[in-house]
């Protein structure tokens, strides 16, 4: 199992990487056209519903890339249809919007609901899937900071003023000690090493018999356009309800996802 460095001992990334995240982003959104013959390879999937989770301050619009290629690899491929992604604004102070919006697409279609949460949305995705395991097939987080002090962001002031939410409330910790061991369902961690937001240590997850972590080369605002994270997650939920496994890094995969699957 990974053990999380000591929390003293993560900072928030430097201003080098925050100051390049933008022109970084829109190399990789670039690349994309590029990189279709590897993505045309990806795995296909079953048809289940996978509801897509933007990061802070964002809204559907951003994961659109995302989910027009979930869409055309077989996925019924759905929004949060909960506007901007202002914390608990946006989910409710204990998540029940969020929650009902997951249920109804688990009840409308009659199947566990993947999802697939960018930032904040991702530790959002694993708080859900702690609540309402039952409806939930597998979780895969986007450079999600769900462990370690959330202090270890560039972002975490405006969090505090956009939100109304004190990182250092009761309910608040509450909420990140419970998101922070790995939900009952099978989740994969999805990160960068040069993430210029959030501490990528802390996007980390526990290696278990159901969880896994996949180091990839990009930004933090371009994971949701990056070639390599739209593969993983393609391969990711093209597994069998019964039969998750790890990540396979073998052969010339070795050379795009550069970790063994340990923080």
């Amino acid at each position: 199992m990974a053990s999380a460095a000591p929390q003293t001992s993560v900072k928030a990334p430097s201003a080098l990487l925050a100051l390049t995240e933008l022109p970084r982003a829109l190399f990789e959104l670039a690349a994309l056209p590029w990189a279709a013959p590897a993505l045309a390879t990806a795995p296909r999937g079953d048809g289940h519903p996978v509801i897509v989770l933007p990061g802070f301050v964002t809204s559907d619009r951003s994961t659109g890339v995302l989910r027009g290629f979930l869409k055309r690899h077989g996925y019924h491929a759905h929004t949060w249809d909960l506007g901007r992604n202002l914390g608990p604004k946006a989910i409710g102070h204990q998540g029940e919007k969020l929650i009902d919006r997951v249920l109804a697409v688990h009840e409308a279609t009659g199947q566990k609901v993947s999802l697939v949460g960018w930032s904040l949305g991702g530790v959002m995705a694993r708080l859900v899937a702690k609540r309402i395991p039952h409806a939930i097939r597998q979780v895969i987080t986007l450079g999600s900071p769900f462990s370690g002090s959330p202090k270890a962001s560039n972002v975490w002031r405006a969090y505090e003023m956009l939100t109304g939410q004190k990182i250092d409330a009761d309910h608040t910790k509450a909420q990140l000690h419970e998101v922070s061991a790995p939900p009952p369902v099978p989740s994969t961690a999805i990160y960068s090493r040069a993430d210029g937001v959030v501490a990528w240590q802390n996007c980390c997850e526990e290696i278990g018999p159901m969880s896994d972590n996949i180091e990839v080369h990009g930004s933090h605002c371009g994971l949701g356009v990056n070639a390599s994270v739209l593969y993983a997650i393609a391969d990711r939920l093209a597994q069998a309800e019964d039969d998750w496994h790890p990540f396979e890094r073998s052969g010339i995969r070795a050379f795009v996802y550069p970790s063994a699957g340990h923080a």
